[in-house]
């Protein structure tokens, strides 16, 4: 039996969190069932390259981001005539719409939309971004077969936006608890490498150095609480997150807190630095399904997050939700949980790493997205 061939195409295949799903999908999906291939709109990227070492061919049309240019259109014809696939999944807004397009000189082939992102902040979004955004709610109705959402608060956002909602499923975002797990030698090993105690507690934040992420809401935070527990330092790490990043000296100097806060950059270890801590920290103002959450639940730490996306329903019982934007409310969380014993927080790990094992595996993510392939194709095969 031919196993159904499944093309993803993607705007780009930088440092991300879609494109962090679609290489994690990839790796997990049966290779006997499924043939797949990565068309990028733009280039290979860091998270092309790691594409391509799974064995799965990565196409790179090689254009430049911005507003869709028509020759992007005859770029990803020519790839969906090469590789013929059974389904397309695009992963983001303009690759939402340039495969729709597309498609249609191709034969009635179905496309699965992806949506990675809310909508909350509209302000935060490029002009040709929402201008896209808006163009694929009205064609929404039309053209794909279904619309996958990483997370119900993507769907929500999207519905206001006028995407239709027959067409929305909700698929969470997966993690692998094989590769992020507790690691009882990482604690003494990330704190012998940043220079303090084996008995230093920590918090971290893993998030690229955007606007979103409300980096300067964690350092405010941080200043707050180094007022009553003047011992406990804080570790952030991701794309940008760097000691000379002008704007987070100036933070972390206004709060009182540059002996205490370490700015590790981009990392390939992040399982490690994430099993080190004593408590994670989501800070964002505008989020979807944050990886970094699920991820650190897996390795047995317990979060606070700010109530932003689909914290909430991540976290549960297992951790704190505090507004976002408000430092205070932060730091207070973060001192409750280190005020309260060792034992409790290690329980709050272990329900934490459990959540993640049963809600939100890159299993039942990968499960159900191949669920939702063989119902689309057969459904157009019974057509």
């Amino acid at each position: 039996m031919r196993s159904t061939r499944i093309l993803h195409v993607i705007t780009d295949l930088g440092m991300g969190g879609a494109e962090m799903v679609l290489y994690r999908l990839l790796s997990s999906q049966d290779r006997r069932g499924f043939s797949s291939a990565v068309v990028s709109l733009t280039g290979p990227g860091s998270v092309g390259k790691m594409i391509a070492g799974l064995g799965v061919p990565v196409i790179s049309l090689n254009r430049r981001p911005g507003f869709p240019d028509p020759r992007l259109v005859t770029g990803l014809i020519r790839a969906i005539q090469s590789f013929r696939p059974d389904l397309l999944q695009t992963w983001m807004y303009h690759s939402d719409l340039i495969g729709s397009m597309a498609v249609k000189f191709c034969g009635s082939k179905p496309v699965v939309w992806g949506l990675h992102h809310t909508i909350a902040e509209q302000q935060t979004l490029k002009a040709s971004t929402l201008t896209v955004a808006r163009l694929n709610a009205f064609l929404s109705a039309r053209s794909p077969a279904k619309i996958v959402c990483c997370a119900e608060a993507t769907r929500q956002s999207h519905l206001r936006l006028g995407y239709s909602e027959s067409k929305m499923v909700v698929i969470s975002n997966g993690i692998d608890p094989a590769v992020f797990r507790p690691d009882p030698f990482a604690r003494r090993s990330v704190r012998a490498e940043i220079g303090v105690t084996a008995q230093t507690r920590l918090i971290g934040l893993c998030a690229r150095l955007d606007s979103l992420k409300d980096h300067q809401n964690f350092i405010r935070a941080a200043g707050i609480l180094h007022q009553s527990f003047p011992n406990v330092h804080f570790v952030l790490w991701g794309l940008g997150v760097v000691p000379e990043a002008r704007e987070l000296r100036k933070w972390s100097s206004s709060a009182g807190v540059d002996a205490c806060i370490h700015f590790l950059g981009m990392r390939e270890d992040s399982p490690r630095l994430m099993a080190a801590l004593d408590l994670g920290c989501l800070s964002s103002f505008s989020e979807a399904f944050p990886l970094a959450v699920a991820e650190i639940m897996a390795c047995g730490v317990p979060c606070v997050v700010t109530n932003v996306g689909d914290t909430a329903r991540i976290v549960g019982d297992t951790g704190r939700i505090v507004p976002s934007r408000d430092p205070v409310a932060l730091a207070e969380a973060w001192a409750e949980l280190l005020g309260r014993s060792p034992g409790l927080r290690v329980r709050l790990g272990e329900r934490a790493r459990r959540r993640i094992v049963e809600h939100f595996s890159l299993d039942n993510m990968a499960a159900s997205y191949s669920q939702l392939y063989r119902d689309i194709i057969d459904n157009q095969e019974l057509q």
